[in-house]
């Protein structure tokens, strides 16, 4: 079977469907979005960011800006600004830059699966990457498996969020983290047009006091977004392998869902929160760009190859920051992200229930909702 092919804000782009979700991604970088969860209701929801840019004519030179959108698999994860052992990578790697090819889509006992590949130049393997829907679900399961690679590889998923423009409408929480921290070098430059506010290299414990740079307002609370705006900034957080997995949601009281991903923190130990609230001029984000992205990954923030093989201050916390790849045998990554509806006064997530093919979130005001995932696809990558 072959997937509709449409073109959506600019890019061709693969589109499947089950009873429950239509997905689209596109064939350059594989970028997905626009994802309609519960696309057969009279309030279907699409939580996924798409660049403002699409359709103007601007000249880019990074091919990750071109289809910029919803979430990507990212190898090396990062900005890759220095040259490792004779390898240049662009920003984020050429999985999330490059042309993808169509293997195939299938649909088999309520599961609709599409399977792209990839085969990398600068780092020479293969990609092979799994999108799968399952029927009675507002689920997306992910699976990425990487062949023929040797050496060290900071990687992850980098899902990108709308956030709206009323500050404060979108509320985030998460599973237990060791700690958090910000940025360890300046995240941007005021003399080329970006703009920060967090604090340099600074370790918090609470996302409701990250250290900023100014004295009359020393913290900020990063459990509510929109805020700031003005200013782009990075956080991480790091978690230690559990017997449950990590998890991050975002409550949108106001369009009544909330959406959320699960992984295997012994896998992608790190969140990385990247805040784009109108903080960066240069072209093409001139100063209105407005998403939140969640990034789980295994690296040394988003600092790219070189800083993540060397030695640096997370490994020597026990963190690690890359995935050693072998020829010998596949590495596989698996994520999930799906949406639930939420009922009024539900607010935001207080903590997360596990069970057999379900998840229960309860809220800070004791409402609770459950909903079927197949978590243990985060282990097993089985459906």
């Amino acid at each position: 079977m072959k997937p509709t092919v449409k073109t959506i804000a600019t890019q061709r782009s693969w589109v499947i469907r089950s009873k429950d979700v239509e997905l689209a991604i596109t064939q350059q970088g594989g970028h997905m979005a626009p994802v309609t969860f519960y696309h057969n209701t009279n309030r279907p929801v699409q939580p996924y960011y798409i660049s403002p840019w699409q359709g103007e004519n601007l000249k880019l030179d990074e091919p990750l800006f071109r289809p910029l959108r919803g979430d990507f698999f990212c190898m090396p994860f990062g900005a890759n600004v220095e040259v490792w052992r004779a390898e240049k990578h662009r920003p984020h790697g050429e999985p999330a830059a490059a042309r993808w090819k169509l293997v195939g889509l299938e649909k088999s006992q309520g599961v609709t699966s599409l399977t792209l590949s990839m085969k990398t130049k600068t780092r020479s393997g293969k990609v092979t990457k799994s999108l799968a829907l399952v029927d009675g679900q507002n689920v997306v399961y992910l699976r990425h498996v990487l062949e023929g690679f040797s050496g060290k590889m900071p990687l992850g998923h980098h899902p990108i969020l709308s956030m709206g423009e009323k500050e404060g409408a979108v509320r985030i929480t998460t599973s237990a983290f060791r700690f958090g921290m910000t940025n360890p070098v300046p995240f941007g430059s005021p003399a080329e047009g970006e703009y920060t506010c967090f604090s340099t290299n600074k370790r918090f414990s609470d996302l409701c006091r990250v250290p900023l740079v100014w004295k009359d307002c020393p913290v900020a609370d990063c459990t509510a977004f929109p805020a700031r705006q003005g200013f782009t900034d990075l956080l991480a957080l790091f978690k230690t392998p559990a017997s449950s997995p990590a998890w991050v949601t975002a409550t949108n009281q106001a369009a009544g869902y909330l959406w959320f991903a699960l992984k295997d923190p012994a896998t992608l130990p790190t969140t990385v929160f990247w805040i784009s609230n109108c903080g960066r001029h240069p072209a093409p984000w001139s100063g209105r760009n407005r998403c939140l992205a969640f990034e789980d990954v295994c690296a040394y923030f988003a600092e790219g190859l070189a800083a993540s093989v060397r030695p640096n201050i997370l490994t020597r916390a026990g963190i690690p920051t890359a995935i050693k790849l072998s020829p010998k045998h596949p590495t596989t990554v698996n994520h999930i992200q799906g949406v639930v509806k939420v009922p009024r006064g539900f607010k935001t997530v207080d903590s997360v229930e596990f069970a057999c093919d379900r998840m229960t979130f309860v809220s800070t005001t004791g409402k609770r909702i459950t909903t079927a995932v197949n978590h243990e696809f985060l282990y097993s990558g089985q459906l």
